[in-house]
């Protein structure tokens, strides 16, 4: 193999904007349309590998200057990916604190921004090398442990449509128990998916119970998982365990912080999982020790790419603490990497999370299929998806007509245009 041929040659960043339903949540709700970045690495060969992360003009504004620095630079290099990050964003090294309105993922700062970006860039070399090298990205890694993949349904309280002009689908509402039960039943029937995960934290916890309850009714034994993004005090994260206990396989972040998850976990043997107070590596010492949480959503966005994911993955299985996977809004490319680094993870007991079903439009040429709620571990060169140009082009156009409202993600403000007294609460 000719090594100037893995060298980077040109880095493309595509942002887009893709449709989203109406889904509630703590924050407030989905908009019409969310932004996303595609970024293509070009190797002297010829090669073009793939990635995608969060579109909204922070990450942007991170990626571009590293897109600009990574020319000349081999695609086998991805730990230099960290340190040319740092290198070329002195600008952001300072960043409002607040929580990330996006990925509901505790305080957002510089270095969690940072390894969201590098993620896409990672991914993107590790597609190039695969497909220069004839090998799919699992091999890269260590080789699969598994064939097939599991994913949870996504359940999601949700309007009918979005208020005013956006795009519309047939899912209808779903505010009650009965809606979301029906919402489950469709996915099972489509996708075939065995455990349902339903975001709460979007009505008072004596509601959300009662769709629980309607799901456990509806499916005897089925793994359930409740997620208020913290939205809940400790007394009422513990009231909702004695409610649930028979029946929730995990309650993910109930309540807000490490100090108060460890509070609830010290007090219920419920298992609480967590993609909001661990998050960073940085995180887990504190986390771990105090036994705040039993189980850890893996997310290579947020832990800075697939190698990464690994690395936290091996932790876990040190402390024994169990590993699930945690979804946003994303297209096929995310798809296909987090399916690919899921397969090398011997201690993924629990199945992964993922937005995919609900988005009706995509970048790749071939929608993957989920069978009896697994998606098959492509053995293809790379990720095994291909870029669809004209598809990718017609959500960049998109994003290049909105006038800026929509570039950045902000359920708050989706929810504002909808109902200007509404403010997010707690319980």
């Amino acid at each position: 193999m000719d090594a100037l041929k893995l060298l980077v040659d040109e880095v493309r960043l595509t942002p887009i904007l893709i449709s989203d339903p109406p889904l509630l949540n703590v924050q407030g709700v989905h908009q019409p349309y969310t932004p996303r970045l595609v970024v293509e690495v070009i190797t002297r060969g010829g090669v073009s590998g793939l990635g995608e992360t969060y579109g909204d003009g922070v990450y942007l504004d991170l990626a571009r200057p590293l897109a600009d620095a990574l020319p000349g630079h081999s695609v086998t290099d991805v730990n230099a990916l960290f340190a040319l990050a740092a290198s070329t964003d002195p600008a952001l090294t300072v960043v409002a604190e607040g929580v990330d309105a996006g990925g509901l993922r505790g305080v957002r700062t510089a270095d969690k921004l940072r390894l969201s970006v590098v993620s896409a860039f990672e991914t993107a070399c590790l597609d190039a090398l695969g497909k220069t090298l004839g090998l799919p990205v699992h091999a890269l890694l260590g080789g699969k442990v598994r064939d097939t993949v599991e994913y949870s349904a996504y359940l999601f309280h949700r309007w009918a449509a979005h208020p005013g002009a956006g795009p519309t689908d047939d899912w209808g509402a779903a505010l009650d128990p009965a809606g979301i039960v029906a919402q489950a039943r469709r996915f099972d029937r489509l996708h075939g998916f065995r455990s349902f995960k339903l975001k709460g934290g979007v009505f008072e916890p004596e509601r959300e119970i009662a769709a629980i309850r309607a799901l456990a009714e509806a499916f005897p034994g089925r793994p359930l998982r409740l997620d208020p993004n913290g939205a809940w005090s400790v007394e009422t994260s513990l009231a909702v365990a004695r409610e649930l206990k028979d029946v929730l396989e995990y309650l993910e972040d109930p309540t807000s912080g490490t100090a108060a998850m460890a509070e609830v976990a010290a007090r219920t043997d419920v298992p609480l999982a967590t993609n909001m107070c661990v998050t960073t590596f940085e995180e887990v010492p504190e986390a771990f020790a105090k036994e705040a949480v039993r189980i850890v959503l893996c997310d290579h966005h947020y832990w800075g790419g697939l190698h990464r994911t690994r690395e936290l993955a091996a932790l876990c299985r040190t402390y024994g603490v169990g590993l699930s996977m945690h979804s946003n809004t994303h297209l096929g490319i995310s798809l296909a990497a987090m399916t690919q680094v899921a397969a090398t993870l011997p201690g993924l007991h629990h199945a992964c999370d993922t937005h995919y079903p609900w988005q009706t439009e995509d970048v790749v040429t071939t929608r993957p299929v989920f069978r009896a709620g697994r998606l098959t571990v492509s053995d293809a060169p790379g990720l095994g998806v291909e870029l669809d140009r004209p598809a990718l082009a017609a959500l960049h156009r998109r994003w290049l007509d909105d006038d800026g409202t929509l570039r950045d993600r902000d359920d708050t403000a989706a929810m504002h245009a909808a109902d200007p007294g509404w403010s997010p609460r707690t319980w």
